[in-house]
């Protein structure tokens, strides 16, 4: 059975050159870039240049850019480092209730520990955040915000650069988890942002795995997370993962300029699949293309749970999600889901499809011609029996 792979979301195959640009340093070029010696100051002077080499393609600073493990660990230092190196001049959060999970879980731990005050800001029925509601929100002791650029479950687009300006207005630092822009939305600087603090990920634009990176705009400097040595300019302790690092700029350099979700591509596909899946009976789709990513397509389905719909997806050789890859086989409803007003039945049966460059139109006619079956099956699975 062919494996149909919808869930480029969670993560992407490793390019083929990404992989070739990463092989010297699993061999030759293996030393600490810490060391004094040679051998070491080698490593050192291609984790300079890969440093140089990001910032020319954001737009910013080499001081700028903190390299990191991941999207949890940039958003988590990103939120837990600021909040807590400006927590003298206030401490005062904002986020939004549709949030990944690494930027809601770091605020609800300083208000829940370390004394912070939290605004969960609502969403649209599209999962929007409203510019006013910003605004409204902002307090005299307001020291940081937090918003998506957009959305890993739903798909949704937020007005990021919009809400950044409103945070400028007030003197508020601005961070945005731009995960899922990067590769897929068009980029030419962290300038669009209007961002203070901005997390990318490797892994989602056909990069390694744990490899991500934070953009801090000079001079802030947020309190590490991990202590124990002066890397990434005393922001972020541990030996620098070269190999990771020189990846992920690889694949920054060739999926993100020109975005390897390339639209003219995914379009097509992407209205393929909406036409199809709304002559289903019993399925919602939840956000319209026109505020959408174009890859992404999220749907919840009455009578029916997440588990019981990927299962039967599974079967049929297709690879789908109920949202983020960080939950799987979580049986809680969709806080995202949640958000747009959905009661938790509904929430509970989420369902994202999120096509790659390697999709086609005989995936899409797959899906769409075995869904009816899938659904059928799971909502009858979840028929109480009469017999004992």
């Amino acid at each position: 059975m062919r494996t149909i792979y919808f869930d480029y979301n969670a993560t992407t195959p490793l390019d083929p050159a990404v992989r070739e640009a990463m092989q010297p340093f699993l061999g030759e070029i293996w030393g600490n870039p810490s060391s004094v010696h040679h051998v070491g100051q080698k490593a050192r002077a291609f984790l300079d240049e890969a440093r140089e080499r990001s910032a020319r393609l954001l737009g910013c600073k080499p001081s700028e850019v903190i390299f990191t493990s991941g999207a949890t660990e940039s958003c988590n230092l990103a939120i837990l480092g600021t909040a807590r190196w400006l927590k003298e001049k206030g401490r005062h959060l904002i986020t939004s209730a549709v949030e990944h999970h690494a930027v809601l879980s770091p605020c609800e731990y300083l208000a829940r520990k370390e004394g912070f005050k939290l605004t969960v800001l609502p969403v649209d029925r599209h999962g929007l955040v409203s510019v006013d509601d910003l605004e409204r929100a902002i307090r005299q002791d307001t020291i940081l915000v937090s918003i998506m650029a957009a959305n890993n479950e739903i798909g949704t687009v937020q007005p990021v650069a919009e809400l950044g300006e409103v945070c400028c207005k007030h003197g508020v630092l601005f961070h945005t988890d731009a995960v899922q822009w990067f590769g897929k939305m068009p980029f030419a600087s962290v300038q669009q942002f209007n961002a203070d603090l901005i997390s990318v990920c490797a892994h989602k634009f056909h990069g390694p795995k744990g490899a991500g990176l934070l953009f801090i705009r000079s001079p802030l400097h947020p309190d590490p997370l991990l202590l124990g040595g002066g890397h990434e300019n005393e922001r972020r302790a541990g030996t620098e993962n070269l190999p990771a690092i020189v990846g992920m700029v690889e694949a920054l350099e060739r999926f993100v300029p020109r975005p390897v979700f390339n639209l003219s591509h995914l379009q097509p596909l992407s209205s393929q699949l909406r036409n199809g899946l709304e002559r289903i009976q019993g399925l919602r789709l939840l956000v319209p293309p026109e505020h959408s990513l174009p890859n992404t397509i999220a749907f919840v389905v009455q009578g029916a749970d997440s588990i019981s719909l990927l299962a039967g997806l599974d079967l049929e050789g297709i690879c789908a999600s109920s949202g983020s890859a960080c939950s799987a086989g979580s049986l809680r409803p969709s806080h995202v889901v949640a958000a747009l007003g959905f009661e938790a039945g509904l929430a509970s049966s989420l369902v994202r499809l999120s096509l790659g460059r390697d999709s086609n139109q005989e995936e899409v006619t797959k899906v769409t011609s075995v869904l009816s079956r899938v659904i059928h099956r799971a909502q009858t699975d979840q028929q109480p029996s009469n017999s004992w």
